[in-house]
């Protein structure tokens, strides 16, 4: 699968190119900005980039209206698919957000359903109970999304409506030519839906992705190889930040073992979950770190840890935002990106990252570990990389078994030498190669 050797770039669309908030009905070509971050997303390594909602809806995307229509505060599907053909020549794919649990009030078929009630056609494809009422004051009940009634959820049990979705997905590939899809809120999603799902989708194109939005449990209901291919790993995202924050490295690299380590037991061996330090619905990195200079050591174990590393625009230069302060500030309209010793350093860790199989598909083992400092074991058929991580701001000097006497570093192509032990400078990681 291409993407277990991808980095992915995530753009909230509505957000970066400067939509309303609420849609003002007013047809405009904001998505054509994308391509002005093309360069960018190249340059930084980034080979697949997944867009937040794109699709005709009432306010953030999340409440559509209809699946077969760009948003008009975004542009027209022509539009859109001018910017993913120009991924697709820059060697970029595209992967779209399937919100496939809910739609808004404003969506086509709630709306007959509105104005009809019983005799609308299409009053199987929601909850609905015509004895009661709605917040909104319906004239009956009808089941949202976690009690949030701007969301209206689907009847996936109605084969019409699986029917309805799976057409607008073909839409998608036939018009985009998207490369898969991340599924919202999938812990809600009918496993019965998501076999149809997985099912449909290799019908269509070989290798089409399915990532899933998980947030706790365990990943292997749903990831697996008759549903999903990967999922959110939210738990070792915590963990990432954490132990930063708490100069405590055990909490990341026990979270790691629990996943991916060496036992029999561990849950997510051999998986490839989607791992990231920020995304549009969490803080973001710089404003939830407490010391500015762990930001390069978070980005360096994302890139270390096993999983699909994921970056989310702006946080590659350091964007700050607060999830208490709303999804706006957690959204922000960029006009151009901007590179600093941030994105410089994202940039090599990527390269790095995407041109190793031991990063991409290695087993994980834990070789040192202190509060402040570790050093992972990442190996695969030929091909050893350790992870080599200071949070400190003193030095480190690590005595481990390295096995070998020398090794190359691929963030800085420099040569490293085992000989009377390792020394980590502050702040600072390594991926260095080694011989098997």
């Amino acid at each position: 699968m291409w993407a277990y050797e991808s980095v992915f770039y995530q753009i909230y669309p509505l957000g970066l190119c400067g939509a309303p908030r609420v849609n003002d009905g007013v047809l405009a070509g904001r998505i054509s900005k994308i391509d002005g971050w093309i360069p960018h997303i190249k340059k930084l390594g980034a080979n697949a980039v997944y867009f937040s909602p794109v699709f005709e809806s009432d306010s953030h995307g999340y409440d559509t209206r209809d699946y077969r229509l760009i948003d008009r505060r975004l542009g027209s599907n022509d539009e859109f698919a001018a910017v993913c053909t120009h991924l697709h020549k820059n060697g970029i794919r595209v992967v779209l957000d399937g919100v496939f649990h809910h739609v808004g009030r404003g969506f086509w078929a709630f709306e007959d359903v509105r104005r009809n009630k019983w005799d609308s056609p299409y009053k199987d494809w929601f909850h609905i109970n015509f004895d009661g009422n709605s917040n909104y004051n319906d004239g009956f009940w009808y089941e949202g999304w976690e009690g949030h009634f701007e969301l209206v959820k689907l009847n996936l049990q109605n084969p019409v409506v699986v029917h309805h979705l799976f057409d607008c997905i073909r839409s998608w590939v036939d018009t985009f030519d998207i490369d898969g899809l991340r599924l919202d809120v999938a812990y809600c999603l009918p496993p019965d839906f998501l076999h149809q799902l997985r099912t449909f989708c290799d019908s269509l194109k070989p290798d089409f992705l399915l990532i899933g939005e998980m947030l706790h449990g365990d990943y292997n209901q749903r990831v697996n190889g008759e549903m999903l291919h990967s999922c959110t790993n939210y738990e070792c995202y915590k963990g990432l930040y954490s132990s930063l924050n708490s100069m405590n490295l055990f909490e990341i690299t026990h979270s790691l073992l629990r996943q991916f380590g060496p036992e029999n037991w561990t849950l997510y061996k051999g998986k490839h979950l989607l791992s990231f330090v920020d995304n549009h619905d969490v803080t973001r990195a710089a404003s939830i770190l407490t010391n500015p200079r762990h930001l390069p050591i978070l980005y360096g174990m994302l890139f270390g840890m096993p999983g699909i590393p994921c970056v989310y625009y702006g946080s590659e230069w350091g964007v700050t935002g607060k999830k208490e302060d709303g999804d706006d500030a957690l959204r922000p309209a960029i006009n151009t990106p901007i590179e600093n010793e941030l994105t410089q350093w994202i940039t090599r860790l990527a390269h790095a990252h995407k041109n190793s199989k031991a990063l991409c598909y290695g087993d994980f083992k834990q070789l040192v570990l202190t509060n402040r400092q570790c050093i992972w074991e990442r190996t695969t058929d030929g091909e050893r990389v350790l992870v080599a991580i200071n949070a400190d701001d003193q030095p480190y000097t690590a005595h481990f078994d390295a096995r070998a006497g020398r090794a190359v570093d691929l963030i800085t192509g420099q040569m490293h030498d085992f000989g009377g032990g390792s020394e980590l400078p502050p702040y600072s990681v390594f991926f260095w190669k080694t011989e098997c």
